[in-house]
């Protein structure tokens, strides 16, 4: 009945937001209008209804702008980047200065500080905004809603009040930014104004979203595709995702010829220690993830480093090091700010060592010529955008048909560009294919995209196929473009099966990597930097909303109550208490959830650590168990093989087994190498319980030794053994049908290995009946061979015996002769008188 009764208000409330659109008669505010030319911080929307075509000056507006006044009088901080220390002592100084306990010089803030914090024009500014709020001002309420939520102008947080202010324009005029923001109100419970309720945080998402928010857009989309307060719907991820993905590709194409360039901010910063487990121990960092190098590679230095090590290269007249300066500057990179115009110079330095008046040097250096013509393309490059300079055609055709005599891919797409879009030259899609197609083959995914766009506008089942494969070969290097073609294909069916799912993948591709337009990575990543972690928690938090991965990461890494597997006593080790808005374990693991779900390992290693010693949520040892079978199954994590090897050890949601628990340490090593010390003091305890619980006829199964392993024989050793020892095949044999072991993994695998196995069964089988016919075959042989000797032998002794007889003259009566051997008698033996039967009775007659 409750729940039917919250459905009726909520429903109530979504027509009086319907209402206050349809007959407002003032301004809305649009919640993506930028920041004003000097540097306000805050995010102030402009007035946007319509009064006989006119805008409508709300009540209270020239409090507002007096307010604002008073605003840009205040000193607003101003977050920079830091540089780190580098090198030993660098690294010992920072150590050492973490070390440090910190001392609070000031007393602990009040519990209503907001108002006797406040002073100057500050103070004043509040008053007006205020004043100005009661007349239902909606750029006042907005003003002062974000000040109590970001503590803009050093502006005290209080959530609270934030929330009163945003419920308050919500209801005004149904603004959309106030919506989102009531939205992630209800479903972070952030700073405790209320608690936590999806279907409140769904409902004004959803309201913001068919407004056209951006970032509520996203946020609906995300939760439509987790399942996070509603079931799953694809079409429903599809549509939202699709409606951002349009703005993302709008803004891109709306930038210089080339689109849109920016740097990607979006970051997780545990990477900067290694991992949430450190280096080594997380899976971000050890295994596969590794960095390979030595200790004096380039891999463990910093930018700062890289680039002086390769300033210093370039005055000593390295035309490499100057290049790599030059793409280092131009492309900029997290950390780092583009610099066209240095980057000019180092290109330029690069040009002039290959072209003097025009003209190619003599004697130049191995491989000079195709460097300074990669140099060559980024110069035109920077003509034709207008980076640096103003932008100009004719230079920039210059410049890339200097590049072009060694055939550089940037300076072939930079002159299709000219030629499709008639940039300084008369439009020829000809000769534009012809270049993108020699930029293209040369594996530049540009080029690859503008070639593939040519292919999908013929329409034709072949040009169809050529355009799909132009765009994966662009995908595989993360352009925003391809993957927005490739989104649209899969979600029509053009030029492939319709497929939502992976519609929804590059989809969500090209929204995310839009930065600049739909997140604030930016800001959050100063503030962090700056020290000013409330902001920069409350930053990565909208974008975590928003379904962002790394900033669902970042939230839980800076809730996470314990970031160190050794705890430590605070009397040894003084830390800082984390602010009270950082200490929330419970929304902790609702990102590490929500991060492990996008295939964060260390993540999903993290659920199980919140199960297994309830932190956040009640202790559930077999959903910890899940956790890490998951991360060592899938994904090999060392930290969950380790864990699961402790968990059998002391019997822990598993049943004790030494045995078991040396395998998981075993695997765990194998999986990473650099777990060999934890592993090595965990077997030699385990060990000692194991012998002892041997010694003393325990019930716990004890380490035992691995049965040896069979050897897989091919058929050409097996014949081979056969014709040499057949004991060795049947000593195997038989060992296999007697063994008592039993079979630890059962005999489920029994069947595999004979449909692996069974050509080589029937070949064996061949050859074991030839080899039975040549055996055959042989004894026949001897056995012929045997009777022609025996017969010889007989032969030879009937002649023998001839020989000893002396022949008689017959009777005169008789004429027929005696058979040979037979007495007078006519029997075959000889008779006892006869002088042979000496020799018969011994052997030596008819044997």
């Amino acid at each position: 009945m409750r729940r039917y009764l919250v459905s009726f208000f909520l429903l109530l409330q979504a027509l009086a937001f319907s209402c206050a659109i349809a007959h407002a008669a003032q301004h809305v505010l649009d919640t993506d209008q930028a920041k004003d030319a000097k540097g306000d911080t805050f995010r102030a929307e402009v007035a946007a209804a319509q009064g006989n075509g006119h805008p409508v000056r709300e009540p209270g507006a020239d409090l507002v702008e007096t307010a604002l006044a008073d605003l840009r009088r205040i000193y607003q901080p101003f977050h920079y980047r830091i540089p780190k220390k580098h090198g030993i002592l660098g690294a010992i100084v920072e150590l050492a200065l973490k070390a440090m306990p910190t001392i609070r010089l000031s007393a602990p803030p009040a519990a209503d500080s907001s108002k006797s914090s406040i002073s100057g024009p500050l103070l004043q500014a509040v008053k007006l905004l205020e004043e100005s709020s009661r007349k239902n001002n909606s750029d006042a309420l907005y003003i002062l809603a974000e000040m109590n939520f970001y503590g803009n102008y050093s502006h005290p947080k209080n959530f609270k009040a934030a929330f009163d202010y945003y419920q308050k324009l919500a209801l005004l005029n149904g603004n959309s930014s106030a919506q989102y923001m009531l939205g992630l109100m209800y479903s972070t419970g952030v700073g405790n104004a209320v608690p936590r309720d999806q279907a409140r945080a769904l409902l004004y998402y959803t309201f913001a979203a068919d407004q056209g928010h951006t970032r509520a857009e996203m946020a609906v989309a995300y939760r439509h595709h987790a399942g996070i307060g509603t079931p799953k719907s694809c079409e429903t991820v599809a549509k939202h995702y699709k409606r951002v993905a349009d703005k993302a590709i709008a803004w891109y194409r709306s930038g210089p010829p080339g689109g849109m360039s920016w740097i990607a901010e979006s970051s997780r910063i545990a990477d900067d220690v290694g991992g949430v487990y450190g280096e080594g121990a997380s899976a971000s960092s050890a295994g596969q993830n590794a960095v390979k190098a030595h200790p004096n590679s380039d891999a463990y230095a910093s930018i700062e480093d890289i680039i002086e090590y390769l300033d210093l290269m370039s005055q000593k007249g390295d035309f490499k090091a100057s290049f790599n300066l030059g793409r280092i500057y131009y492309e900029g990179q997290k950390g780092l700010e583009r610099d066209v115009d240095l980057a000019r110079k180092y290109f330029k330095a690069v040009t002039q060592r290959f072209w003097k008046k025009g003209r190619i040097v003599d004697n130049y250096k191995p491989g000079l010529d195709k460097t300074a013509c990669k140099a060559a393309g980024f110069i035109g490059r920077m003509y034709l955008r207008g980076e640096g300079s103003p932008q100009d055609f004719d230079r920039a055709k210059y410049w890339f048909e200097r590049g072009l005599s060694h055939s550089d891919a940037q300076s072939q797409y930079g002159l299709g560009l000219m030629f499709l879009n008639g940039y300084g030259v008369q439009k020829d899609v000809g000769r534009a294919t012809e270049f993108f197609k020699a930029a293209a083959d040369q594996d530049y995914a540009p080029a690859q995209v503008q070639l593939g766009s040519l292919y999908l506008d013929q329409g034709h089942a072949d040009d169809l196929a050529a355009a799909n494969h132009y765009f994966e070969l662009a995908a595989r290097y993360g352009n925003i473009e391809a993957y927005y073609y490739m989104a649209d294909m899969n979600y029509l069916g053009v030029g492939r099966e319709k497929s939502c799912n992976t519609a929804v993948s590059y989809y969500k591709n090209v929204a995310e990597r839009a930065e600049p337009l739909v997140s604030s990575w930016a800001e959050a990543n100063l503030a962090y930097e700056d020290g000013d972690t409330e902001l920069a928690f409350l930053e990565y938090l909208g974008a975590a909303e928003q379904g962002y991965e790394k900033a669902q990461n970042n939230v839980a890494y800076m809730l996470d109550p314990e970031q160190s597997c050794l705890p430590i006593p605070q009397w040894l080790y003084p830390r800082a208490q984390k602010p009270e808005l950082l200490q929330n374990p419970s929304l902790a693991l609702i990102y590490w959830t929500r991060s492990a779900r996008q295939g964060n390992i260390d993540s999903l290693v993290k659920m199980g650590d919140y199960y297994l010693h309830g932190v956040g949520t009640d202790a559930d040892v077999d959903k910890a168990v899940q956790c890490y079978t998951g991360a060592s199954e899938y994904h090999q994590s060392a930290q969950a093989l380790y864990n699961l090897g402790w968990m059998h050890e002391n019997g822990v949601g598993l049943n004790q087994d030494y045995h078991l628990a040396k395998r998981y340490y075993d695997s765990a090593l194998e999986t990473n190498e650099e777990a060999y010390l934890p592993v090595s003091l965990s077997l030699l305890k385990l060990r000692a319980k194991s012998a002892w619980n041997t010694f003393t006829n325990g019930r716990i199964n004890s380490i035992q030794d691995e049965p040896v392993k069979k050897k897989d024989w091919s058929l050409s050793e097996w014949i081979n053994n056969f014709i040499q020892d057949d004991s060795l095949y049947y000593d195997d044999m038989y060992d296999g049908l007697y063994d008592d072991t039993g079979m630890p993994g059962g005999d489920a695998g029994l069947v595999d290995d004979l449909d692996d196995g069974i050509f080589e069964s029937v070949a064996i089988v061949c050859v074991a009946a030839l080899l039975v016919f040549l055996v055959m075959y042989r004894q026949q042989r001897q056995q012929a061979a045997r009777r022609r000797e025996e017969e010889a032998q007989r032969q030879q002794w009937q002649q023998q015996n001839a020989q000893h007889q002396q022949p008689h003259a017959p009777a005169a009566g008789n004429q027929n002769p005696q058979p040979q051997g037979q007495g007078g008698n006519g029997g075959f033996f000889p008779n006892p008188g006869d002088p042979n039967f000496a020799n018969w009775l011994a052997g030596g007659v008819g044997h």
